[in-house]
């Protein structure tokens, strides 16, 4: 791999543009916390981890720029925080990292050693994801069975993260341990992160893959073309229900109903014990025009409305195993994720 979802060249934030993906790898010079913020928005960094990766920088830039003017700067950036923590609502690793990057700077004794602080937390930040994702796809991997025809949705794999991915990761690390997988991207309307980037990341890995529309994933389980459903997750409340790309909701129920496993691949920083139930996940609204354009082109009707629910939430009881870093977490997980979630940083 040669490229990197984002990285820190010293003095700015470094983001690999995915809109402009799979044409263009196009990289982002981002100097202000207001632009991370907007391209966090804009889907130019994407993925749980990589946006609250990307939000910890931002609030370092910030930190910067507001420790240039003492007597303002604790208002200034804890207001920063709540900007930064409100571009991507549903995804809980974006209020994770800032306010983990937030706790390193209040514990500072003037601004100019906060904003060092904040750096080196979203340093940290990005280092233990690299290891986390190795730990979860390893530990995903070695259950998968030579020969196995994964289904997946959306883009999980190193575009989504430091490191080298979670659901999309496990295929990659089966992969390398020799398992003939062939995988099947669901395409992931509206902006097509399926067919645009994990195309993209199986093609420069060269994992064998189709991409299908999302439309024919049943009839794929039909036709037992399907041995296992991996998906990641934006969100998972402390019973173990799964806020994740629209579409993940209906690919569980199909799972289910086909009896194939439905595995939810996630690092133990986005299961939220603080959100009792997927009911109580704020599931984010974008704008109509991601559904009825396409790549900027109409394909509705002018004046078409269109909702344009972001996530959708796969309860728990269709979930057979959560995929972590600490190992394969199953039912009930209520239990196991506090356990778990005991021994992870805050």
């Amino acid at each position: 791999m040669r490229w990197r979802s984002l990285f820190w060249d010293g003095d700015a934030l470094c983001v690999l543009d995915q809109t402009r993906l799979p044409h263009h790898a196009h990289t982002l010079r981002l100097a202000d916390w207001q632009s991370v913020v907007q391209a966090i928005r804009d889907l130019r960094v994407r993925g749980a981890p990589a946006i609250g990766a990307a939000g910890a920088y931002a609030l370092a830039l910030a930190a910067r720029e507001f420790s240039a003017d003492p007597d303002r700067f604790w208002p200034r950036l804890r207001e920063a925080a709540a900007v930064i923590r409100s571009a991507r609502p549903t995804a809980v690793n974006l209020s994770w990292a800032t306010d983990r990057a937030l706790r390193a700077a209040e514990v500072a004794t003037d601004p100019q050693q906060a904003a060092v602080r904040v750096l080196e937390e979203a340093h940290r930040i990005v280092e233990e994801d690299e290891r986390t994702c190795r730990a979860l796809a390893e530990a995903g991997a070695r259950e998968m069975r030579d020969g196995e025809r994964v289904l997946t949705l959306c883009n999980t794999g190193s575009l989504a993260t430091l490191g080298v991915g979670t659901a999309l990761g496990i295929v990659r690390v089966a992969w390398e341990l020799g398992k003939r997988v062939h995988v099947y991207v669901c395409e992931t309307r509206p902006l097509l992160q399926g067919s645009r980037l994990t195309a993209w990341e199986l093609l420069q890995a060269g994992i064998p893959f189709h991409v299908v529309v999302d439309s024919a994933a049943g009839w794929l389980m039909a036709r037992g073309l399907v041995d296992r459903v991996v998906v990641g997750a934006d969100r998972v409340a402390a019973n173990g229900d799964v806020a994740n790309k629209i579409g993940t909701y209906t690919l569980a129920v199909l799972a289910r109903r086909h009896d194939i496993p439905f595995w939810v691949a996630a690092p133990l920083s986005t299961v939220d014990l603080d959100t009792p139930a997927g009911s109580a996940i704020r599931v984010e609204q974008r704008a109509p025009e991601e559904v009825t354009h396409l790549g900027g082109v109409p394909v509705a009707p002018e004046g078409t409305p269109a909702l344009n629910d972001a996530f959708d939430v796969a309860p728990a009881e269709l979930v057979d195993a959560l995929v972590t870093e600490a190992g394969l977490v199953r039912p009930p997980f209520g239990p196991a994720l506090r356990a778990l979630k005991q021994g992870v940083p805050a």
